[in-house]
């Protein structure tokens, strides 16, 4: 992916100093990926954190690397890529968009929805309206997912993005509001439209961006898919214990996350990707 002078997104917070702290034997990126698995196994991210934490290292001054700040500039431009594609697709709909901030944090950090760990991954909340960002995420996709490249960075932080679409359109606000009053079993089903929604709206991103500056290099299309199949829940689950429990699905298959977002790549256009009015078993 071709970011040369381009610009830097300035709505950034960078938390990360005398945050967190180094977990002994498997980092905080180990920390984050175990802590991703979990979750798609139905479980509770935290509890991984609060497993480890005998083993947590004193909290001391925070100093990233330099392959840490090249990824901080890689995060910044990639918002600012964001900003003006949502900016001219909402006032394509006669809307105003009113860009997230990104915050960067090292290991735990307090959000509007509340105190969160690194083991929870990359994350959005409706709340303060943030998308919280640990950067050694970037650095373990490739080692612990198997998921490299810079586009498939790119598709991570433009998928939280998608859900700040969400929020501002209304849609995920009625989503979580129907997620109070049904089975659980129906609960997950509508985290799985919301997810493939904001997955459809990354390709959207990724279609506009590069009509926009010619941005997209060979296998870059095929980094963020490879990225897409390689965090769908059957996936994860089928590596982490030999099985694939559908009904706790909460974030799609890898077929479908592949589907979504190859959708909003191949078209841009964003009345094309209603999750929620499809049948569930087609999706």
């Amino acid at each position: 992916m071709d970011l040369t002078g381009r610009r830097r997104s300035s709505n950034v917070e960078d938390r990360r100093s005398g945050n967190g702290g180094k977990i002994a034997g498997i980092g905080i990126g180990g920390a984050i990926i175990a802590g991703i698995i979990a979750l798609f196994l139905g479980g509770n991210p935290s509890e991984v954190m609060q497993q480890i934490s005998s083993q947590q290292q004193p909290t001391t001054e925070y100093t990233p690397s330099e392959q840490e700040e090249q990824f901080r500039v890689f995060a910044e431009q990639i918002l600012a890529s964001t900003e003006d594609v949502w900016t001219a697709e909402f006032k394509r709909m006669g809307k105003t968009y009113v860009a997230p901030k990104l915050v960067l944090f090292h290991g735990s950090v307090q959000s509007g929805c509340g105190s969160a760990s690194s083991a929870m991954g990359p994350f959005y909340c409706s709340a303060d309206q943030c998308v919280y960002l640990d950067l050694d995420f970037f650095n373990e996709m490739p080692k612990q997912l198997g998921a490299g490249g810079d586009f498939a960075c790119a598709y991570v932080i433009a998928h939280e993005v998608g859900h700040h679409v969400e929020h501002l359109l209304g849609v995920l606000g009625d989503a979580h509001a129907k997620m109070a009053r049904v089975s659980e079993t129906e609960k997950n089903r509508i985290s799985v439209r919301i997810e493939l929604l904001a997955d459809f709206y990354a390709g959207v991103w990724g279609y506009h961006e590069n009509k926009m500056f010619g941005s997209l290099e060979d296998g870059d299309l095929e980094e963020a898919i490879n990225a897409a199949q390689k965090i769908g829940d059957d996936y994860l689950q089928k590596n982490a214990r030999g099985y694939a429990s559908p009904e706790s699905f909460t974030h799609g298959t890898s077929a479908q996350r592949m589907r979504w977002l190859k959708k909003g790549l191949s078209t841009g256009d964003m009345r094309l990707g209603d999750t929620f009015s499809v049948d569930y078993e087609r999706l």
